[in-house]
């Protein structure tokens, strides 16, 4: 029996190693998957009742959850916390909300450069106008703006105080500025625009499965006022958040001494990453503490190379001398890397 190759998506993300295995099917199992921006140590979840499978979830503890994630975020007076599967059942929210009535020109948006590609599909799929930008200036003068702060790819890293700013302006005649904060959780609280979050034109996004290790959960959080937070929860409907989801979420947000340990751990990865990565022979253009970004006049070939021996990382097509390197989970995972980058460093 044939089995069918597995389908591209118009924007290809990291984690496709279904795609990766059929590309290169001689590469050695299992394959250490360094593409998608995740941290190597996942939380250590407690066991699970049996009712959190067994029954629908529970709105106690959806409200619970999202108490606790406030607290964990420092979410401003006047903030709601909205929970959903994943950061981007939010990207996919937001543009159907009430600022984008059929009947009127479409909506502009500015994204702030090379960034997350599904926000500006959320918007354009949603009839908006999409415009790439570089400065916050160009942000504040559309209807609404997308920030990914860190940036994913190249970790760029806009000040909060010029982000409230951008905010503040855009609010003042009805805008709406989105600040994805998916890969914030490992940076200084003061970078986190989380105690603005109930000021009007602001929305926050954070993410729970890439600092806890857990992307499968399928778990982040809207940070926003009332105004917004009501409209979310009804286009996310009941039981937008699975009862595992929940009771996972709950136990890892409420445990601060963990998250600290494992930032201390990330950076410790990250430098011996870098360290290993110069060597080679990459550029270090760029990064958090969960990957790093480089440059390589070859990197279609590194690419290739790491891929036939079981390392995915992950490429960009409309940048085909970069690449991002996640980091390894365990010490084998980091020997193959090291051994992959030297041959290569040798015959590439």
């Amino acid at each position: 029996m044939s089995v069918s190759p597995p389908i591209l998506p118009s924007i290809l993300h990291g984690g496709r190693l279904d795609l990766a295995r059929t590309l290169f099917p001689q590469a050695p199992e299992p394959w250490i998957d360094l593409s998608t921006g995740v941290s190597p140590y996942p939380y250590p979840f407690p066991p699970l009742s049996p009712e959190v499978f067994t029954r629908l979830p529970d709105v106690a503890a959806l409200a619970a959850l999202e108490r606790i994630a406030a607290a964990a975020y420092r979410a401003g007076p006047g903030a709601q916390v909205v929970a959903g599967a994943g950061t981007q059942a939010f990207i996919q929210s937001l543009p159907r909300l009430h600022w984008l009535p059929r009947s009127r020109p479409a909506t502009r948006v500015s994204v702030l450069g090379l960034t997350y590609e599904e926000h500006a599909a959320a918007w354009r799929a949603a009839g908006a106008e999409v415009a790439r930008v570089e400065t916050l200036e160009e942000i504040a003068a559309a209807e609404i703006g997308v920030v990914v702060n860190p940036n994913n790819p190249d970790g760029r890293l806009e000040p909060a105080a010029c982000l409230a700013e951008t905010a503040r302006a855009m609010a003042a005649k009805g805008g709406l500025l989105i600040v994805d904060e998916a890969f914030a959780d490992f940076l200084p609280a003061e970078a986190s625009l989380a105690p603005l979050a109930g000021e009007d034109g602001l929305v926050l996004l954070r993410s729970f499965g890439k600092a806890y290790g857990l992307p499968g959960v399928r778990l982040g959080f809207a940070l926003c006022g009332a105004a917004l937070a009501e409209p979310l929860r009804a286009i996310l409907g009941p039981w937008s958040v699975s009862g595992p989801a929940l009771a996972i979420g709950a136990a890892a947000l409420a445990d601060a001494p963990w998250l600290a340990a494992r930032g201390v751990a990330l950076a410790q990865d990250a430098a011996r990453l870098d360290g290993l990565l110069a060597a080679a022979g990459f550029e270090i253009i760029g990064g958090t503490s969960l990957f790093r970004l480089v440059r390589h006049a070859a990197a279609d070939r590194w690419f290739a190379h790491l891929a036939r021996r079981g390392i995915l990382t992950r490429r960009f097509g409309e940048r085909p001398d970069r690449l991002r390197f996640g980091l390894p989970a365990a010490p084998a995972a980091w020997e193959r890397l090291e051994r992959a980058l030297e041959s290569g460093r040798n015959g590439l």
